[in-house]
């Protein structure tokens, strides 16, 4: 079979303007408790997009750590080749992709850095080897091997034993949504496809797109 003839009809559910909640995060909380249900693997990866300097994109699976009326938060290291792009353009898109329910979930907005109070809370709620991680890893950075990181956790280890501190450039960033688009698979390709936007008064409308 030829990659071209690879293809699914989508037939389990449909979405109307009806269906939707007048407030996007609370539909998203639906649709989220729904994968959770579901028992969908990895509910909350999500793929995430940014721009660099020269304009050229580029996507990544992180996970989402926190969402409410304020936006979608997740934490990695700003030094990161993520957290460069965000520096110079604070825009970004994420997606989620739940294909045992046929649905995404396109988010974009402006990202914005969370408080150090944030960043130490949830730090500190991590499990112990993924601290430890935080601090031996230069995320994106180049190394001559897996045994030199190995050897660069063992001198974390050695130094910080159990109680690791945050280090400076491990944090969490929040996308400030101002589009959702909600996408429900259909036969034939009519995929129904319902977005919010936010107008000038901060008000969110709703519109259907074609598919």
């Amino acid at each position: 079979m030829s990659i071209a003839d690879l293809r699914t009809d989508y037939r389990q559910a449909s979405l109307s303007e009806s269906d939707v909640n007048a407030n996007p995060f609370t539909q998203f909380a639906n649709w989220f408790e729904q994968a959770l249900k579901a028992e969908v693997v990895e509910p909350n990866a999500m793929t995430l997009s940014t721009v660099d300097a020269q304009g050229r994109p580029s996507s990544r699976i992180v996970l989402i750590k926190e969402y409410d009326q304020r936006g979608f938060s997740w934490f990695t290291n700003y030094d990161s080749a993520k957290g460069n792009d965000l520096a110079g353009n604070p825009h970004a898109a994420l997606l989620f992709f739940w294909p045992a329910l046929e649905r995404q979930v396109r988010i974009e907005g402006r990202v914005e850095k969370l408080t150090e109070a944030e960043n130490d809370a949830y730090f500190n709620s991590r499990p112990l080897g993924s601290r430890q991680s935080a601090l031996a890893s230069q995320q994106s950075q180049t190394i001559t091997s897996r045994s030199a990181l190995e050897q660069r956790l063992a001198a974390v280890v050695s130094e910080f034993g159990e109680q690791p501190p945050r280090p400076a450039h491990w944090g969490g960033y929040r996308l400030l949504p101002e589009k959702l688009e909600f996408w429900q698979g259909r036969s034939s390709r009519l995929h129904d496809r319902i977005v919010y936007t936010r107008d000038e008064a901060g008000n969110w409308q709703i519109s259907r797109l074609q598919p």
